[in-house]
């Protein structure tokens, strides 16, 4: 865990982002050799020089992954989210063999027993609505209905127990049946208040409630040793240190889903942009308690909804951008590093999110289907970038097309420093040969 000092409150943003950094970077790991400890500290170091816009050694290469290590290791998603055994060897085998900058963490593959207990319905995972060698799917649906604005705004965390967790969660459903927590301010009417806990679907509801906890329990204990391997044995730091989300996608996403938040923009304006205010403090303490408890300051944010061609430029600086950039200040201000995945294209929205209120060298962006020369041009000097090599060719490339494109983008927009390379969507599917490309090739052409 990251220690707060005590003189936080003095210090500027610069000096509490080179706390928690430093604090990750130098952390005491019992690494296996010299090497893996070696590596470790140079990984780091280039992370924070590329962060604070410096020119690192050489480019950091990072790239995403989703459940390719699955496939490499010969086992299916499937066995990966129920077998920690088979999910361990195939995910210490993927970092071993392709030794990417940043840990390719198996916490990633979430613990597929938890989701059958909870009786999850907003989602399909391997086996369950999916085939066993695929990654999970949203089910998309209104899951909070239109009139529900008022009950979120007025009391997030009640609403999310007894309202949205209950048509979510099958075996949540009882706690729709649960008195606010609010309820209970004194003594002659604790008894009253908890009567609904006495009844016996909600004790069954809890009853689960504690076996998927210990599911969870099970899962993390196993993945903890399997991600600790390779940052100790290979020198890998973890690049997600916390999460949280744009509060237009926390609404968009699972809560009210894409129909329904579109309609939204123009039947309740007014509502909705008060639920993503309320949503904003919530965003930023979760992604700061995670950093804190991790000792990582990087935050990941993926953008959903904010791409060119969802809405347009209007309406994203009116309904998306001014929240989610409430957010990524508040974690500013905490020290933390905000690392936001901005997925489809952004070529519309770059002149927006280079906001003269967001200090330089405190977020990094990565993008999937943005012209990369354009970010260049508008971020460089104020914010740290990557992402962009494209998913398709590291399934249908070769490894020559591969080094070409890799060599081509380092050659456009990495010569200044503060470039991180990495695919532009994450990757489900590739081929050993074409990883391999990649890699290599950020680490040979992208030495300063």
């Amino acid at each position: 865990m990251f220690s707060i000092p005590e003189n936080w409150n003095e210090l500027t943003l610069k000096e509490k982002q080179e706390a928690r950094i430093n604090s990750w970077a130098l952390a005491p790991i019992e690494f296996a050799s010299p090497e893996a400890e070696q590596g470790y500290r140079k990984r780091t170091q280039m992370l924070k020089d590329v962060i604070q816009l410096k020119k690192p050694e050489r480019v950091p290469v990072i790239p995403w992954w989703g459940i390719y290590p699955a496939e490499y290791g010969g086992i299916t998603v499937q066995e990966a989210m129920y077998d920690y055994e088979k999910l361990g060897d195939a995910w210490k085998k993927f970092n071993a063999d392709f030794v990417p900058d940043g840990l390719v963490s198996a916490a990633l593959i979430g613990p597929g027993k938890a989701f059958d207990l909870l009786d999850v319905k907003n989602y399909h995972w391997p086996g369950h609505g999916t085939p066993a060698d695929t990654s999970y799917q949203c089910v998309e649906g209104e899951y909070m209905a239109a009139d529900d604005y008022d009950a979120l705004i007025v009391d997030p965390s009640n609403y999310f127990m007894r309202t949205y967790l209950p048509r979510v969660l099958g075996a949540m459903g009882p706690w729709q049946m649960l008195a606010p927590w609010t309820d209970i301010i004194e003594l002659p009417f604790v008894g009253l208040t908890l009567i609904p806990a006495g009844i016996p679907p909600v004790q069954q509801a809890f009853k689960t409630f504690l076996e998927a906890g210990q599911a969870i329990m099970e899962w993390i204990s196993a993945v903890g040793p399997i991600d600790g391997a390779s940052i100790a044995g290979l020198g890998l730091p973890s690049t997600i240190g916390a999460f949280t989300k744009a509060p237009f996608d926390t609404l968009g996403d699972t809560l009210r889903g894409t129909r329904g938040i579109m309609l939204d923009m123009y039947r309740q304006p007014d509502k909705l942009i008060a639920a993503m205010e309320r949503l904003v403090p919530i965003a930023i303490e979760m992604g700061v308690r995670g950093a804190t408890s991790g000792d990582n300051p990087l935050v990941f944010m993926p953008l959903h909804k904010g791409a060119d061609g969802f809405m347009s430029n209007q309406d994203f600086e009116k309904f998306y951008w001014p929240t989610l950039k409430a957010v990524l200040l508040g974690l500013i201000e905490a020290g933390t590093v905000p690392y936001l995945f901005a997925e489809g294209g952004y070529n519309q929205r770059l002149d927006t999110i280079v906001d003269s209120d967001i200090p330089a060298g405190h977020v990094v962006w990565m993008f999937d289907h943005t012209d990369m020369k354009e970010v260049k041009k508008k971020l460089g000097g104020w914010a740290c970038f990557g992402g962009n090599v494209p998913g398709s060719l590291m399934k249908a490339g070769t490894p020559q097309e591969i080094e070409s494109y890799v060599k081509q983008l380092i050659d456009d927009v990495a010569q200044d420093g503060g470039y991180i390379l990495a695919n532009g969507a994450v990757l489900d599917d590739a081929t050993p040969e074409n990883v391999h490309a990649m890699i290599e090739a950020g680490k040979k052409y992208g030495v300063y």
